[in-house]
């Protein structure tokens, strides 16, 4: 019996993202397969649907909206912060990303723009709001094994070792 993609497996894949325009921004060529537990919310929840089902060898090409990628952008998450409440140290530049320590951990941000006194900080995923297009080939499923279920991550090569 061959085994496929879905709930509770580990699926390992190499794969190439890009923008519609054709723009790679992610791709796991030249590196090892990209491993995850499917269904624990490790990938995008566009991917794994679009990957159920895949076998070994098999090969796959879609399009995510971004309500099945990184959600759309909110412009409510976009914020005015003065600027004496960053530490000295970090560079305020346009472009530079870092994490704000929340009561619920940390959370990233993006710096979208810098002025004398203020600084605005983009708290969207840096992919929200844009369509992406993924090519996926499947070059590993199997069962996960009880402790990477219990721990929600897969363990081993390509995997979070302890």
């Amino acid at each position: 019996m061959t085994s496929v993609i879905e709930q509770d497996m580990v699926a390992g894949v190499h794969y190439t993202g890009t923008f519609p325009d054709g723009e790679v921004f992610d791709s796991s060529e030249g590196r090892n397969a990209l491993y995850f537990l499917v269904g624990h919310r490790q990938m995008i929840p566009g991917f794994e649907e679009e990957m159920m089902g895949a076998a070994v060898g098999e090969k796959r090409e879609f399009t995510l909206t971004p309500d099945r990628a990184y959600g759309e952008h909110d412009e409510s998450a976009v914020q005015v912060v003065p600027r004496g409440q960053f530490p000295p140290d970090i560079p305020l530049e346009v472009g530079v990303t870092m994490a704000a320590q929340t009561d619920e951990g940390p959370l990233p941000l993006t710096i979208t723009a810098v002025d004398e006194e203020n600084v605005t900080v983009d708290f969207n995923h840096q992919m929200a709001g844009k369509t992406l297009r993924f090519s996926v080939e499947v070059v590993e499923v199997r069962a996960a094994t009880p402790e990477e279920l219990a721990h929600g991550h897969v363990h081993g090569p390509g995997g979070h070792h302890h």
